[in-house]
């Protein structure tokens, strides 16, 4: 059984997988005039956590399900499941990899998600090198940052609840802390604002690692189309302080 201080480490911002250097489209929606206080931060929080904090969980809960059996890392415990082997997984993985890139609407957000990926993968080969990295997609850039979480949280021994609450709380915390860089914010009151979203969080991983029990086609596909267009006007910056 995994100890908590796995799902702590593979949560921590300190991780090195790159992730600090992003805003998570926060700077591009400072620029817009659209989030300049507390306020407008917490709606921004909140809608990341239901749009891209709801899909990249549930597709890291998806390809944690490919690399352990269902009766360990299931939301549904009681199930009975196989150990998928190498060919059945890397066909698993790809799928999904075409399916995340389907959701991912924005070339800059897809070419972002792929390099977090690699950063990632990284780190993982270096702390987990017998995890199934080798079946993730050989594609152009690599594969998306939530299959090799997916992956790397199978290796560590956490639960595919556990792998969806690290995917869900990145993609806010992630956010908070350029909000305190970007707008000069007081970091305790962006931290209370963190605390507040903690049961929206979880129940964001909750509803992430069920819908790992269906078909990729059935993942759950949330889209913020505004933060699409932010992200491509933000790829086009000269100066930036985060890479997205």
């Amino acid at each position: 059984m995994a100890t908590p201080s796995l799902l702590l480490l593979l949560a921590d911002g300190r991780f090195p997988a790159g992730a600090h250097a992003h805003s998570g489209g926060l700077e591009a929606a400072v620029a817009a005039g659209r989030v300049t206080d507390l306020v407008t931060l917490e709606a921004f929080l909140a809608g990341r956590l239901a749009t891209a904090g709801l899909v990249g969980a549930a597709f890291a809960a998806a390809a944690h399900r490919t690399a352990v059996p269902e009766s360990v890392g299931s939301a549904h415990p009681a199930r009975s499941g196989v150990v998928t082997g190498p060919a059945v997984r890397s066909q698993a993985l790809a799928r999904l990899d075409a399916e995340l890139d389907a959701r991912t609407a924005a070339p800059a957000l897809r070419a972002v998600s792929r390099r977090q990926g690699r950063a990632l993968l990284r780190a993982g080969r270096a702390v987990w090198p017998d995890a199934p990295f080798a079946d993730l997609p050989a594609t152009p850039g690599g594969a998306h940052q939530p299959l090799v979480l997916g992956l790397l949280c199978a290796a560590a021994g956490l639960s595919r609840v556990e792998t969806a609450t690290i995917a869900a709380y990145g993609t806010v915390t992630g956010a908070a802390s350029a909000g305190v860089r970007l707008l000069g914010l007081d970091p305790y009151r962006v931290q209370a604002l963190l605390v507040g979203l903690a049961d929206a969080c979880d129940g964001t991983a909750a509803d992430a690692a069920r819908a790992a029990d269906g078909p990729p086609e059935r993942l759950p596909a949330a889209a913020a189309p505004l933060a699409d267009i932010h992200a491509e006007i933000h790829a086009t910056w000269e100066v930036r302080l985060f890479a997205s």
